[in-house]
């Protein structure tokens, strides 16, 4: 399980379930399955918030709406748009203006002073 969710954050969600199940050598019916029971989601919704966390952090460091949702592999801004609406309830502008996001020492870690920018 922990192979699957490593690739799973390596693509930042963009994986196809079938690829992800043949990666790791289950079957798709097994690789849900297994997801159900550890992380009480389908792997499918659990790609969709992996996309969804990295736009948002790219909303938050000032991308373009369009760009942040080339870079996370949406289909357009519009799929990006109705994204953030389904999981927030709030527009990809209002994303980027959330204190919420600049507090996360692990998702922000240059908000520690460690240097870091955020991700691209």
């Amino acid at each position: 399980m922990s192979a699957a969710w490593r690739l799973l954050l390596a693509d930042r969600g963009r994986v196809r379930v079938d690829a992800l199940a043949d990666e790791v050598g289950w079957s798709r019916q097994h690789l849900w399955s297994r997801f159900r029971s550890r992380i009480g989601l389908t792997p499918k919704h659990a790609a969709r918030l992996v996309r969804f966390d990295h736009a948002a952090r790219l909303l938050a460091a000032g991308r373009p709406a369009a760009r942040a949702a080339a870079a996370s592999g949406y289909t357009d801004q519009a799929h990006l748009h109705r994204e953030v609406r389904a999981f927030t309830g709030v527009t990809p502008a209002a994303v980027a203006a959330a204190p919420w996001l600049a507090v996360d020492d692990v998702a922000w870690p240059a908000r520690r002073g460690q240097g870091r920018t955020a991700p691209t």
